[in-house]
């Protein structure tokens, strides 16, 4: 059964820490992120029915820091930084 890593979501995150946290890092590390399009994001977070999944973020954020494998061995990875982040 495949599992989902929510990176945004309205129903019961209870801290803006991590959404905040990878915008952060992608404009400090990543010259072609779109800090607009995570705007969008930020507004919609607040509704229960809003989930953002990795591979949305990368494909319209043009992030760098996480990484999305599909396939048998594939699976969500993230920069050693983006990681610590979200295991504390």
């Amino acid at each position: 059964m495949p599992r989902t890593l929510t990176i945004l979501s309205g129903a019961g995150s209870g801290t803006a820490t991590p959404p905040e946290f990878l915008s952060i890092w992608e404009q400090l590390n990543n010259p072609d992120f779109n800090p607009v399009q995570f705007d969008g994001f930020r507004k919609q977070a607040g509704l229960n029915s809003f989930t953002l999944t990795p591979k949305q973020w990368i494909e319209m954020t043009h992030a760098r820091g996480i990484v999305a494998k599909p396939g048998r061995y594939g699976g969500t990875y993230a920069h050693k930084d983006i990681a610590f982040e979200f295991a504390s």
